[in-house]
């Protein structure tokens, strides 16, 4: 086990902490590797009754962790994004099809696929602390981690399509106003309110659990893994773009973008 993540199972219920309080729980590689293998070994185990999912400190996610991969920008080059993407994608998806439900709770800022990873979750609860933004425009980027298809069910076509052009912050209150969150409570609570909601979750029908979200996500979705393919294709291809290149220098350098058009 990574020392990037936190697990823990009690009573059914099991606890997955992203723990990089330091950099806002930035999606490294190993963090995202382990969160893959952590969830696809939950959903096997049959002791696991519902699950929690977390971050350390002040933040859920800040999204992936830009600073790993700038040395992939050298020279004219990009990051592998399917390759980066594929991590992702096992974890995403195994929140979406194991039997358990899942729950987020949002303690801080969801950024990028930090807030792509809330979007997943069957049930997600924010401090009144958190916030929100996709911020993949910023950095000249497509929304992914399957955003594309769990955001519109949230929100609805248009403000989903809104957010993703702006990456404009929202509020948890916004967030519950528009359907992104289903609960939002004071920062203090927030644990203990996952924690019960948990327990009730790992008292429940399982087996019967896992259906319903099986055919829940039939009746709104067309093929999820149609679409994890298919955002990889196009983040790979925005990732090359003369944007996204200048727009990760300027974060890197801490500076406003100046994007081009190319």
């Amino acid at each position: 086990m990574t020392d990037h993540l936190i697990y823990e199972l009690r009573d059914g219920v099991a606890t997955i902490t992203l723990n990089r309080p330091e950099v806002l729980n930035a999606l490294s590689a190993e963090l995202t590797e382990g969160l893959a293998d952590t969830l696809e070994g939950a959903a096997e185990d049959e002791n696991v009754r519902a699950i929690i999912i977390t971050g350390a400190g002040r933040a859920f996610s800040a999204g992936q962790n830009l600073d790993e991969i700038r040395g992939d920008y050298e020279d004219g080059g990009k990051p592998d994004f399917k390759a980066i993407l594929k991590t992702h994608h096992r974890a995403v998806s195994a929140i979406r099809n194991m039997q358990a439900p899942v729950i987020a709770a949002v303690n801080g800022v969801a950024a990028g696929a930090g807030m792509s990873y809330v979007c997943a979750c069957d049930i997600r609860i924010a401090a009144d602390s958190a916030r929100f933004t996709t911020a993949f425009a910023k950095i000249g980027l497509v929304p992914d981690v399957g955003m594309a298809s769990t955001l519109p069910r949230l929100v609805g076509y248009g403000k989903a399509v809104e957010l993703c052009l702006t990456s404009d912050v929202i509020s948890a209150e916004q967030a519950l106003a528009i359907g992104l969150v289903n609960e939002v409570v004071p920062a203090d609570e927030l644990q203990q309110k996952a924690a019960d909601l948990a327990a009730r979750f790992a008292a429940g029908p399982t087996y019967a659990y896992g259906l319903i979200k099986q055919l829940m996500a039939a009746g709104v979705e067309d093929d999820f893994e149609d679409l994890l393919e298919a955002e990889a294709d196009l983040q790979d291809e925005a990732g090359g773009t003369e944007d996204h290149k200048a727009a990760v220098a300027a974060f890197l350098a801490k500076q406003p973008p100046v994007f081009s058009g190319r």
